[in-house]
């Protein structure tokens, strides 16, 4: 089922101080090594706490094709015949929370009526396994990545990190979100807020 929504619950919610819709950028000072370098995007964020997917920490050795056939979206004998679009699917570790639970980013050419979750323009996020067997049968959305787990935080738990200066922040974009060069995002997302990373690492704390 395809449909294509718009939210502008994001915008609301940066303007209150909330920051759906919006990429975290770990700062290098990071303490916690699960997040070392992370590109973050936030699905969800608000006084009961937040909710993102780290967009920059690829899988080890798990392609997509083979994650459908142990999922048993398509039998094994099916997985030389998926669609082109299908072969390219990112597989990330999208954070520390439920590891084993998939959850797809997708662009919002793609809409299944109650699991898709509208998070920007532009943006969705469905934890199904219906937009799985939509992909490996061509009827998917146009950009996706699925992520493994994800990033979770309690009330109030994200602003006093950004506080500490743990995160720094930047508006999302779609190759940020499903660029092929995932190793390249972290960079990247510092350069479009104007960041010079030997400039940060040396006077991080200091400002």
């Amino acid at each position: 089922m395809k449909a294509s929504r718009k939210s502008t619950a994001s915008a609301t919610h940066t303007a209150r101080g909330y920051l759906d819709g919006q990429m975290l950028i770990a700062m290098p000072t990071m303490g916690d090594e699960r997040f070392e370098r992370a590109v973050i995007y936030v699905c969800a964020h608000s006084t009961e706490g937040a909710m993102g997917i780290v967009v920059n920490q690829p899988a080890s050795n798990i392609k997509f094709p083979d994650l459908l056939v142990q999922l048993e979206v398509i039998p094994a004998a099916e997985r030389i015949q998926l669609p082109t679009g299908a072969d390219a699917v990112k597989v990330l570790k999208g954070g520390p929370v439920e590891t084993g639970r998939g959850f797809v980013l997708h662009s919002a050419d793609f809409f299944i009526e109650n699991s898709t979750l509208p998070i920007d323009d532009g943006i969705c996020l469905t934890a199904t396994l219906d937009i799985l067997k939509a992909i490996a049968h061509g009827d998917g959305p146009e950009s996706a990545i699925l992520a493994l787990g994800y990033a979770g935080w309690a009330p109030g738990q994200l602003e006093q990190e950004i506080q500490q200066n743990g995160w720094l922040h930047c508006p999302a974009d779609a190759e940020l979100i499903f660029g092929a060069d995932t190793g390249g995002k972290y960079d990247k997302a510092l350069r479009k807020i104007g960041i010079d990373l030997s400039h940060l690492s040396r006077d991080a704390g200091h400002a």
